[in-house]
This record gives C-alpha cells, sequence and structure tokens, in this order.
C-alpha cells in the first residue's frame, strides 16, 4: 500500500462524501477507491468510514484522521514545491483582494518595493471589507483581518492589528473624558460595521471582561471615514492602529482606556489550501511579513497594553 496516496483518496472521499465523486475527481475507478480505504483501515486497524447505501459519514476516529492527514498531505506538498521551485522566478499575474483602509495606508506604499523585486509578476488588486470567497471569484489570495473563520484556507500572520479608544481633543473639551469603561455609555460611539456586535465593545484588564453597550450617531462600513468624523469632533472611535497611529502621535486623537485592551487580533494573508503555492504567491506573502512583522511601524510610540 502506498501510505500516501491512500491517504489523499480518504481525504478526497471525506471532502466529497462519496467513494463514487472522489473516483471521478481523482481519476481513478470505484473499486480501486474502495480498495485504498480498505487498506488503509486495516493498515490502522481502525474503521474510518460508516458506509450505508445512501450515504458515508466519518467515524470519530476517521474525523480526526482527516485533519491529520490534511496536514500531511499539505506538509509533503510544500517541501516537494519549495524543492522545485527554489531556483523559479516568480511570474504571471498575482490577484490579491485586500482591504481598503489597510491597503490605501500601507499595502500601497510597500508594493513598488514588491515589483522591483520581483518585475515578472503583475499585480491585480481589488480592495473590499467584505470576505470573498477566493476560489470562486480567482484570487490568488487575500489579506484579511481580525478573527478567521474556520475554513480550509492556509492563513500566515503578517502583522498584529491592535485597537484602541481615541477621540478629538475637542470632543473630549466638550464632553469629558471617560475614566472607566462604564463612562462609554454616557458617551457618543462611532461604530464600525463590520464588528460584531455592532452595539458593544469589549475591555479586558487584569483577567476581567467589561461589556459595554455603547450608542452613537455614525455608524459605517470604513475605518477611514469613522476617523474623519472623529478628527471633527463628532465622537469616540475604536478603530486600529494602523489607521489612527498618525493621529495618536501627533496630538490629533487622544488616546483613552490605555489600561485596558480589547482582543487580540491579526492581519493575516490567505490563499486556498486545496491549489499549488505558486512562486508569485510564496513570495508575496514572505515579502509581507518581512515588510510589516510583528512590530509594525504603525505602532511605534504608541500607548499598547
Amino acid at each position: 500500500m502506498n501510505l500516501f496516496e491512500a491517504m489523499k483518496v480518504f481525504v478526497k472521499v471525506a471532502e466529497l462524501g462519496s467513494l463514487s465523486g472522489a473516483a471521478r475527481a481523482l481519476g481513478l475507478s470505484n473499486p480501486s477507491v474502495s480498495r485504498h480505504i480498505a487498506d488503509l483501515e486495516q493498515y490502522l486497524q481502525a474503521r474510518l468510514l460508516n458506509r450505508s447505501t445512501r450515504r458515508l459519514s466519518l467515524t470519530d476516529t476517521g474525523s480526526a484522521y482527516l485533519e491529520r492527514s490534511k496536514q500531511v498531505l499539505f506538509d509533503l506538498e510544500q517541501a516537494t514545491l519549495a524543492a522545485g521551485m527554489h531556483a523559479a522566478k516568480p511570474s504571471g499575474v498575482l490577484r490579491l483582494n485586500a482591504p481598503v483602509s489597510f491597503s490605501v495606508s500601507h499595502l500601497g506604499r510597500v508594493l513598488p518595493l514588491y515589483a522591483q523585486r520581483y518585475p515578472n509578476v503583475a499585480l491585480d488588486v481589488t480592495l473590499s471589507d467584505r470576505i470573498v470567497d477566493l476560489i470562486e471569484e480567482g484570487f490568488d489570495l487575500a489579506i484579511r483581518i481580525g478573527r478567521l473563520q474556520d475554513s480550509n484556507l492556509v492563513t500566515r500572520k503578517i502583522a498584529p492589528a491592535r485597537l484602541l479608544l481615541c477621540a478629538s481633543p475637542a470632543y473630549l473639551e466638550q464632553h469629558g473624558t471617560p475614566q472607566q469603561p462604564s463612562d462609554l455609555e454616557r458617551h457618543t460611539c462611532l461604530t464600525y460595521a463590520y464588528s460584531m456586535p455592532g452595539d458593544e465593545w469589549r475591555l479586558q484588564r487584569d483577567g476581567k471582561t467589561h461589556t459595554v453597550r455603547i450608542k452613537g450617531g455614525l455608524h459605517c462600513n470604513n475605518g477611514d471615514l469613522l476617523r474623519a468624523a472623529a478628527l471633527g469632533g463628532m465622537g469616540i472611535i475604536r478603530q486600529p492602529t494602523f489607521i489612527i497611529g498618525d493621529d495618536i502621535r501627533n496630538g490629533r486623537l487622544v488616546p483613552l482606556l490605555t489600561d485596558y485592551h480589547g482582543p487580540e487580533l491579526a492581519i493575516h494573508a490567505v490563499y486556498p489550501s486545496r491549489q499549488h503555492l505558486s512562486a508569485k504567491v510564496r513570495t508575496f506573502v514572505d515579502f509581507l511579513a518581512e515588510q510589516f512583522g510583528d512590530a509594525p511601524d504603525w505602532d511605534r510610540d504608541l500607548p499598547l497594553s
């Protein structure tokens, strides 16, 4: 038995929920697929699939083995690709989806450096804060910010995304400065549409979580507009430092409740695990991690807990 071949067949059967579907996808006969599964179960001395005349389902052992098998096959594929593409020059069109505010403020300034290093790669960048389907919409990779939902995508952290509460000096002079989380309930708070839940802010200190119900006169799906409204004295915002860092350093916005911190978020590069990792994708992800990293310049000299 070829163990890796049997694992590949098992993963495909589990993904498609069908022996015949896996056979078609892999270009094998139905008996060949059945034999691979039987040989693998015999080798493991464990049942991986529950079979009936109408459907297949994973056993508990099968579910656990599926996740490990995916990782083993992915690692093998990456090792093979790394060896085979060591001398390959990245080329072709790289289709990237990225969030608006981060891209305008930070991604755009580093793209010329990537283009100089890899002149044979053409960049096709679509900016959108919605979560796109990479495979269905034909993207090679995406940049996503925040906690990622469970998926079949490969992810790599390229930088932290830290949130700070802040407001303009004019707003604070008129309305006062909140001293504790509950004070926010009496203030105008400008909220971001993609934060869930939208009418609550959660702040933590010393292992305790403070949940505050907030209200305000502006709810928006773009962080730059919220920043502009806060600069104009409209209210308090909670935005990532890559949007508001310069304003805080220059005194245009004042950080608030800095002894408290919000959820730990990150900026990730994500790409489909079912596709081969091309040289253009690999080099671009490496480049992003190199340019930003764990101590990005937008966090410089900020009061981060």
